[in-house]
């Protein structure tokens, strides 16, 4: 948040007073006028605190208010704004000293109490405001983004205010787009107020669309025969989980492997539903030639996955390790001397156990759990969960998967993202892009699956097995969206 905080300065000095807050006023309040039934007539409060958020709204609620607007202020904090403050009453806006009696009338309620700046939650005489406004019939629009939670990790350590719809300005800040903050913000709406060329080539966090995924994923040529487009080794299942490997085959082959070679005691499960595997009983060292290896889905407890971790981690190409093979796994065997990359891919209880902490942490703070993991493994890891998060270990921007469904929250559906995310490694896709176009082909084809075969707009529940079918149609869906 730092850079962004740098941006809207450098912007400031360069602009007339007040010319940026006027710029993200206009967007906000016609954001606003869009949720509305109708402008006039229409009854708006504004939660207005002492920074520049609380600023934002009042110049908005002027604009609302001379569009024929019933618009009332209440005044949160040491002081408002002043020039917004005295441009609101100019348009006919007034304040109140009985927030309750105007919250349950209101139409649509904007949210400045805190910006950017704030930590720790809403201040205890905010706190009932807050509830009565989210206890209203009216829409609720976070100014930038929602009072109380955390702007750089998107941690909320106190109340917040969730909002239906969120407008914010200039750049997408950490908190929208990180659990359990994100949760807080609703419905996205972007304003540009001119900050891209003031902001650092490098961003903190990234969010991939159709157009890179297209790019970073492979296509056969002319020449390709099953060892070029990568043949990917995959430890897995047991005879407790022989469905684990089933899952994580399925996932490889509909992620575009040359060919897949199936190292387990499961061989007859994996050869019963897909007999193109090449089925090995022995040592992954002696399964034959593979360009990169998944181990850990459905291993079990026991000394065993600690020996197939430990094998595979001594070849000499990518290695994405899950699910059984993270219990206990060592960091210092991870960074040993790899000459190849490996990716984890942990949900929030492994990763927990990993950094030797409690879940809640992790789930609060999963920003600061991924980079930590990545820099002490000094490996990628994809942290799974209700915001899959993609960090390098060079400490870059932290990638975040947009296409995620709660729908995903399945049993085995991680199998599948691991045999899925192996193919691209096995065909020559660093770590990071392949992590991050796995979690993006694997939350798409989620969402196919849960609108049904037919594609319409419903949900309903969905297995692995029907994500894993659902992959190839979300993989053309990318490389050849409809026009």
């Amino acid at each position: 948040m730092e850079t962004v905080r740098a941006a809207e300065a450098a912007l400031m000095a360069r602009l007339p007073e007040g010319a940026l807050m006027q710029r993200a006023a206009a967007g906000l309040a016609a954001a606003c006028a869009g949720l509305l039934p109708r402008v006039y007539g229409a009854r708006v409060v504004l939660l207005v605190g002492s920074g520049d958020n609380g600023g934002d709204a009042l110049y908005a609620g002027a604009r609302l208010a001379r569009r024929g607007a019933g618009v009332t202020a209440v005044l949160l904090g040491s002081a408002a704004h002043e020039s917004g403050l005295a441009a609101f009453r100019a348009a006919g806006g007034r304040t109140t000293d009985d927030p309750f009696e105007a919250l349950a009338a209101a139409d649509l309620v904007l949210d400045g109490i805190t910006g950017i700046g704030g930590r720790g939650g809403l201040r205890p005489d905010a706190v009932p405001i807050a509830r009565a406004a989210r206890g209203s019939n009216a829409v609720v629009v976070a100014v930038d983004l929602p009072s109380g939670v955390d702007a750089d990790t998107g941690e909320v350590t106190g109340e917040a205010l969730r909002a239906d719809v969120t407008v914010t300005f200039g750049a997408y800040k950490p908190a929208l787009l990180v659990d359990p903050a994100r949760e807080y913000a609703g419905a996205l709406r972007f304003v540009g107020i001119g900050l891209d060329p003031h902001l650092p080539g490098v961003p903190e966090l990234e969010a991939l669309q159709h157009e890179d995924v297209a790019r970073l994923l492979p296509a056969p040529g002319a020449e390709s025969d099953k060892y070029r487009r990568g043949v990917l080794g995959i430890v897995a299942g047991s005879t407790r989980y022989p469905g684990a490997a089933v899952l994580a085959v399925s996932g490889a082959l509909r992620g575009g492997a040359g060919a897949v070679r199936y190292v387990g005691p499961a061989g007859d499960a994996v050869l019963a539903r897909h007999p193109e595997t090449l089925v090995h009983s022995g040592r992954p060292d002696k399964a034959g030639r593979v360009q990169a290896w998944v181990v850990g889905p459905g291993l079990g407890e026991g000394p065993g996955p600690v020996v197939a971790v430990a094998e595979v981690l001594a070849s000499d190409v990518p290695v994405l390790v899950d699910a059984d093979g993270l219990r206990g796994l060592d960091p210092a065997v991870v960074r040993a001397r790899r000459p190849a990359a490996t990716l984890l891919t942990p949900h929030a209880g492994e990763a927990a156990a990993l950094l030797g902490v409690a879940r809640e942490e992790v789930e609060a703070g999963r920003l600061a759990a991924v980079r930590e993991l990545a820099g002490r493994f000094g490996a990628t890891v994809l942290l799974k969960g209700s915001t899959t998060l993609v960090c390098g270990p060079d400490g870059g921007p932290v990638r975040v998967n947009p296409t995620g469904t709660p729908w995903l929250a399945t049993a085995g559906s991680g199998d599948v993202l691991s045999g899925l995310a192996g193919s691209l490694l096995a065909a020559g896709i660093p770590a990071v892009e392949a992590a991050s176009a796995a979690a993006y082909l694997h939350g798409l084809a989620a969402r196919r699956a849960a609108a049904g075969r037919g594609g319409g707009a419903g949900a309903g529940p969905v297995t692995a097995s029907e994500v894993a079918e659902s992959l190839r149609g979300a993989w053309r869906d990318v490389v050849a969206p409809a026009s």
